[in-house]
C-alpha cells in the first residue's frame, strides 16, 4: 500500500495477522497507530533537546559562569556521549525483556532527573558528572525505533522508522534555537541574572520530558495486540486463526497436525513449510501460509541472555552496521557538540544566540535526510524485494 496524503489522518488498513498498520496516520493522534508514531518521534525529540541543551549555552554563558576551559568543556561533551553509548547497549536488551514503551518511558524519566538538577551545578566536576547522567537520554533512539517497528507493516516500516528518527533527531538542532531563546527571555523579560537564567532554563525541557513519559505510559499499548508479556500467546492465537485467512484446501494439508510453539519460537508448521520449500514442494497456498507464520513469529522476542547477546554482537551483519553507524551518526553527534563554539570562535561578530542559530541548521537536516533515506529504502525494497539492495544503499550513502 503506497503512501497517500489522506493516509496521514485516516485510520490505517491493518494487517490481520499481526495487527500492524499499512499506512502512517501521522496527523491523527486519536488513532492508536498515529499516537504511537507521534510519541515515538516526540519522545526522541525532547530527549535530544535536553541531551544537547548544554552546548548552546556553554559557548559563552555557562563557560564564563563556571570559569571553564575549552578542555573541560570537551571532557563534558565526551562523557555525555559515552553515557549514551552505555545506555543504548542496555536499552536493546531492555526492549527485548520489557518492551519498547516501558524502556522508552524509563529512559525519559531517568534522564529528566539530572535535567532538573542542572541548575545545581557549581563546578567543572559537577558539570561533567551531571552531563554524564543527562546522557542517559541519548539512549532514547533505541526504544523509539523498536516501538515504531512493532506497529507498522514491513511495506511502510522503513518510512515510519526514518520519519520518527528524523523528526526526533532534529531535537539536537532545535535545542540550539530553544535554549538561547529561553535564556534570553528569562534575562530580558523576567529580569533574572545570567547566572540564574541559564539554570532555570533547564526546567523547561524537564517539564516536557516528564509529561511525555507520563502520556506514553497512560495512553499507549506495548504492541498492536496488547501487552508485551502476552506476546507468546498472541503468536499461538495467530496460528490458530489461519483458517480465517486461507482456503480450506490449504487447511486440509494441515489436518491432524496441531500447531505449537517450541522453546526456540518456531512452530512445527513453520519447520514443515521450510522443509517443503527446500525440496521444491511449495504451493501458493503454502507460500501465503509461510508469510503468516513469519509475521506471527515476528512478535515472539525471547528474553536476551549474555550468550545470545554476545553472539548477536559478533555477527558480520551487526559489525558491518556498527561500523557504518559509527562513521555516520557518531560523527554527527560529535560535530553537534561543538558547532556553537566553532561558529563563535571563527566568527567573532556572532553572539551566543546567533552562533546557535547557525549551529541549529546542521541538526535540522535530520528532519529531511533521515526520512528521505527511509522512504528511498522502502521504494527500493518495493521494486527489488531484496534486503541486499537496502544494504547497498546504506554503504553508498556513507561512502
Amino acid at each position: 500500500m503506497g503512501i497517500t496524503i489522506a493516509g496521514l489522518w485516516q485510520a490505517p488498513e491493518i494487517n490481520p495477522v499481526n495487527h500492524e498498520a499499512k499506512s502512517i496516520p501521522a496527523l491523527n493522534p486519536c488513532n492508536v497507530y498515529g499516537r504511537v508514531f507521534l510519541l515515538s518521534w516526540w519522545g526522541f525529540f525532547v530527549a535530544f533537546w535536553s541531551w544537547y541543551a548544554f552546548p548552546p549555552l556553554l559557548t559563552e554563558t555557562i563557560k564564563n559562569d563556571l570559569n571553564l576551559s575549552q578542555t573541560e568543556i570537551a571532557i563534558s561533551n565526551i562523557l555525555a556521549l559515552a553515557a549514551a553509548l552505555i545506555v543504548r547497549l542496555i536499552a536493546g536488551s531492555a526492549c527485548d525483556r520489557f518492551g519498547a514503551r516501558w524502556t522508552f518511558a524509563g529512559i525519559l524519566l531517568l534522564g529528566a532527573i539530572p535535567t532538573a538538577l542542572a541548575g545545581t551545578v557549581q563546578s567543572q566536576s559537577g558539570l561533567v558528572a551531571l552531563r554524564f547522567f543527562v546522557g542517559i537520554l541519548g539512549g532514547s533512539f533505541i526504544p523509539c525505533q523498536v516501538w515504531t517497528t512493532g506497529f507498522f507493516d514491513k511495506s511502510v516500516v522503513g518510512t515510519a522508522n526514518s520519519l520518527a528518527a528524523g523528526f526526533g533527531n532534529a531535537g539536537n538542532g532545535v535545542t540550539y534555537f530553544l535554549m538561547p531563546a529561553i535564556f534570553n527571555s528569562l534575562v530580558q523579560r523576567q529580569g533574572l541574572s545570567e547566572t540564574k537564567a541559564w539554570r532555570v532554563s533547564f526546567v523547561v525541557p524537564f517539564i516536557f520530558i516528564t509529561a511525555t513519559a507520563i502520556v506514553m505510559i497512560l495512553t499507549c499499548p506495548d504492541t498492536p495486540t496488547g501487552n508485551w508479556s502476552s506476546r507468546r500467546r498472541d503468536v499461538q492465537r495467530h496460528l490458530d486463526m489461519r483458517d480465517t485467512f486461507f482456503p480450506a484446501s490449504a487447511a486440509s494439508d494441515r489436518k491432524g497436525n496441531a500447531s505449537s510453539i517450541d522453546s526456540a519460537g518456531l512452530s512445527n508448521d513453520t519447520i514443515r513449510l521450510n522443509t517443503n520449500q527446500a525440496h521444491g514442494h511449495y504451493t501458493d497456498a503454502q507460500a501465503q501460509e509461510d508469510d503468516l507464520l513469519t509475521a506471527a513469529s515476528w512478535e515472539l522476542v525471547e528474553k536476551p541472555t549474555v550468550e545470545s547477546s554476545l553472539k548477536a554482537v559478533g555477527t558480520l551483519s551487526t559489525l558491518t552496521l556498527l561500523i557504518v553507524y559509527f562513521c555516520s551518526f557518531g560523527t554527527e553527534l560529535c560535530t553537534n557538540s561543538i558547532l556553537g563554539a566553532y561558529y563563535a570562535r571563527n566568527f567573532p561578530s556572532l553572539s551566543q544566540t546567533s552562533s546557535g542559530n547557525w549551529a541549529a541548521m546542521f541538526g535540522l537536516l535530520n528532519a529531511f535526510f533521515r526520512p528521505a533515506g527511509g522512504i528511498l529504502g522502502d521504494v527500493i525494497y518495493r521494486y527489488t524485494k531484496s534486503l541486499w539492495a537496502k544494504k547497498m544503499l546504506i554503504h553508498f550513502l556513507v561512502s
